[in-house]
């Protein structure tokens, strides 16, 4: 991999780091997981996905808003993000609103299923749906403890070790 895809890599590499310790420090988040291209040893991710697990009462408010954050520290490089959402039995809920003000009516563009039902869950369950093999055992896990299920490049590593808090 060239020195200057490894430091995009590594500036991408630092928005997911960021959410996870943000996350995390939120009441009520269960479990957060990397998935998608960025577990890859593509030179070029097109997105950073994470799988966040919840119970079916958190307000997910301040999730979304984070959420909002992520992506804007990743679009100066033309590159994306979602915050996947699962309940705490492993059942796939949807991704969080990337709207500000999320409630019904507000958007007419809105494709979630039961738009407002639960304030900021995107319920777009026709659009994506993430497999359940994967939700209920995705690839990294990062907190509030790592469990690897596949080999991950040498970058994440280097991230996870971040995480921890390791040298």
């Amino acid at each position: 991999m060239s020195s200057q895809r490894s430091d995009i890599r590594d500036h991408i590499l630092a928005a997911p780091l960021w959410f996870v310790r943000s996350a995390g420090a939120l009441p009520g988040i269960r479990r957060i997981a990397l998935v998608g291209s960025i577990l890859t040893y593509k030179p070029n991710p097109k997105d950073v996905d994470l799988l966040v697990y919840v119970p079916d009462d958190l307000d997910l408010a301040p999730l979304a808003s984070l959420s909002r954050r992520l992506l804007g520290r990743l679009q100066s490089q033309n590159i994306g993000a979602d915050v996947f959402l699962a309940d705490e039995s492993g059942r796939y809920l949807g991704r969080t609103c990337l709207w500000r003000v999320c409630r019904p009516g507000i958007r007419a563009s809105c494709d979630a299923l039961h738009c407002g039902r639960r304030p900021y869950l995107h319920d777009d369950l026709a659009t994506v749906r993430l497999d359940e093999a994967l939700v209920a055992a995705p690839p990294l896990e990062v907190w509030p403890v790592v469990i690897h299920r596949y080999p991950i490049p040498a970058d994440v590593e280097r991230m996870l070790a971040d995480l921890r808090g390791v040298a």
